[in-house]
């Protein structure tokens, strides 16, 4: 491990998209520079939470800045575990780490590619049709 090391990762929920930074410090983690302890909602700062507390220890030693944009609240925290668990395995290059985040959780490493469908014409959304009648 390098002082002076930074790593830039993405990771995609939806429509949200969320870039994290890393670098060496004192633990602090921000989600678009609000501190992750002031978090809200509860849900959504405990999705954050699970890279972190799986890493441990580890985490103290470093600094993470999350810049999330577009989707709902809980798209912006799936993205932004993403990218922080993507961030921890390129920084500390541990296999074991790498094994733990996809034996816990395979979103961790690898982005969610559901999107939503477009709405369709004759309809009034993605799936909803306009009612026929025969008589």
């Amino acid at each position: 491990m390098v002082d002076n090391k930074t790593i830039t990762k993405t990771g995609k929920r939806k429509t949200a998209i969320a870039k994290a930074t890393i670098r060496s410090g004192k633990g602090r983690i921000r989600i678009n520079s609000v501190p992750l302890e002031i978090q809200k909602p509860q849900m959504a700062k405990l999705k954050i939470q699970e890279p972190i507390q799986l890493v441990g220890d580890r985490a103290d030693k470093v600094d993470v800045d999350v810049n999330v944009t577009g989707g709902g609240v809980m798209g912006q925290a799936g993205a932004a575990r993403t990218a922080i668990a993507l961030c921890f395995v390129d920084y500390f290059q541990d296999p074991e780490l790498e094994d733990l985040f996809k034996e816990y959780d395979r979103s961790l490493l690898v982005s969610d590619p559901r999107r939503s469908l477009p709405k369709q014409p004759m309809g009034r959304g993605a799936r909803k049709k306009r009612q026929k009648s025969y008589r």
